[in-house]
Order: C-alpha cells, then sequence, then structure tokens
C-alpha cells in the first residue's frame, strides 16, 4: 500500500482505513490481502488493526522481490516522488528503518524522484550566461521538467499536472525551466534551458548517490546495484557514480518494472500460494 501520506488524511492510519474502504467498495465480495513490512500478506480488517505496518509496505515487495533474483545487492528504486535505497542481503531485506520517518533517517528513503520533485528542492544554483544564478522558490518547474527537456522522460511519462497547467511537451518544459530562474522563452535561449536542466540532473543524481554511499557504508560488501522504477537512469547514473555494478530490473520484468512494487506483491503471493 501506498498513497495513505496524503494531506487529505491527518494520520497513516486514517489513510490506511481510507484506501480498504475504497479498495472494498470497488471489489465487493472478492478476497483482498494486504502486504506488511514485515512480509506477510493479511485480510483487510488485520491490516486495519496493523496499519502502521502496511502504510507504505511498497518498497518492502521490491525488495524481496529483487532478493529473489540478486541475493546480494543495493535494490534502488527511483519513483515520480521518492527514492528507496534498500540493501538486501542472502535474498532479504536487511535496511535498518521500517517506518518512512526511520528510512529518512538513514538514507534509505530520499525524497527526489523523476516527475513531481520541484527543481528547487533538489538544487539552489543553476548556470546562467556564464555565472551561478539562484532559482526561485515559486514552484515554477518540476524535475521531470528536466528530464522532459534532455529527453528522458516521455510526455506520457508525464502523469502529473504541470505547475503551469501546460502541455507536457519539450517546449512548454522550457518555459517553465526558464521560469527557475525568473525568466522566460524570449530571454533564454535553447543553450540556457540545457545549461539549466543539465544542472538539474547532475544535482539530482550527487543526491542520490550520497544517499547510495551512506548506505553502503553499512554494508561493504554489496557491490552490485538493481536499478528499477520511473527513474532507472537517474539510478544507473548515481550507482556508476557509486563504483556499483547495474543489474536492471527491467532486464527480468521488462516494463513492469517501471511500476516494480505492484508486479513484486503479485508475484510474491503467487510463490506463497504455489508453496
Amino acid at each position: 500500500m501506498t498513497a495513505e501520506l496524503s494531506q487529505m488524511f491527518r494520520t497513516k492510519r486514517e489513510g490506511v482505513g481510507f484506501v480498504l474502504d475504497a479498495m472494498e467498495a470497488a471489489f465487493p465480495g472478492q478476497e483482498l490481502l494486504v502486504y506488511t513490512v514485515p512480509g506477510s500478506f493479511v485480510e483487510p480488517a488485520e491490516a486495519r488493526r496493523r496499519a502502521l505496518e502496511v502504510a507504505a509496505s511498497n518498497w518492502a515487495a521490491t525488495a524481496r522481490l529483487v532478493g529473489r533474483f540478486v541475493p546480494d545487492c543495493i535494490l534502488i528504486d527511483i519513483g515520480t516522488t521518492s527514492t528507496d535505497i534498500i540493501p538486501v542481503v542472502r535474498g532479504d531485506l536487511v535496511a535498518g528503518g521500517r517506518t518512512d520517518p526511520e528510512r529518512l533517517l538513514r538514507g534509505e528513503l530520499v525524497y527526489t524522484g523523476a516527475l513531481r520533485t520541484p527543481v528547487e528542492a533538489v538544487t539552489r544554483e543553476v548556470p546562467l550566461w556564464g555565472g551561478s544564478c539562484a532559482v526561485s522558490a515559486e514552484g515554477f518547474a518540476l524535475v521531470g521538467d528536466a528530464h522532459l527537456w534532455r529527453g528522458r522522460l516521455r510526455r506520457e511519462d508525464y502523469s502529473v499536472a504541470a505547475p503551469d497547467g501546460r502541455p507536457a511537451t519539450r517546449d512548454y518544459a522550457g518555459e517553465r525551466l526558464a521560469r527557475v530562474v525568473c525568466g522566460d522563452r524570449e530571454l533564454l535561449d535553447e543553450a540556457a534551458i540545457d545549461g539549466i536542466a543539465r544542472a538539474v540532473a547532475e544535482a539530482q543524481v550527487r543526491t542520490v548517490a550520497a544517499a547510495i554511499r551512506r548506505v553502503r557504508s553499512r554494508h561493504p560488501a554489496l557491490d552490485r546495484a538493481v536499478v528499477t522504477g520511473l527513474g532507472d537512469f537517474i539510478a544507473a547514473e548515481a550507482a556508476g557514480e557509486t563504483g556499483l555494478g547495474i543489474v536492471p530490473l527491467a532486464h527480468r520484468l521488462g516494463d513492469a518494472s517501471r511500476a516494480a512494487p505492484a508486479a513484486a506483491v503479485a508475484w510474491l503471493l503467487a510463490c506463497q500460494r504455489a508453496g
């Protein structure tokens, strides 16, 4: 499960209850099972009692799936919003944190993603006209605009409303990036936008690489990274910077690797039922 952190809920427990209510309404009379961080599947009534064990449990499912294929590795899963950096040893996750605050504290969860992260959350300065320019903090552009401009994301990958409400095209992404330095496309040419987009992308890679080094310092024997998610290209670059060998989960799951937790819970349940 994910979504329980939404601001519409006052607590995670309330969010878990809402998601369970929605699932039961959508699939009346059907068997529903919920994955827990400790690794079991439970029915909705039990999930309500163990709300903090089912909240944000998606990362644990992916890590346990990866452990079946690559028993010793660091899983790096970059989605639209956040990054999971999970050590896997002998086929099981050995993350020090279980809740999101614990994982943030240990560097196993990094709040930077391939799409929704505001540019000003990634870097404070970008190059402009031969100098270094501070960025505005107005929410003018997302990191997804930088990746869209550079051709690393497709238009259909841009699954949220753009900050200006305009389409997810390269041209409009350039307009949004120009506003990061309080400019527009009359003031900034293609080269200037290229520089801004590159700086944003490189800063994001550095952020993820720093977190990988932190996690790896606790597990120095791990020398491979399994990369997955919408931002698998960011994960691969960051892992490469830290000297890890790179294993794309897409080689095993294909396009399903972009939503690895969904594939993982299906696979884990099938394995459980097959004995």
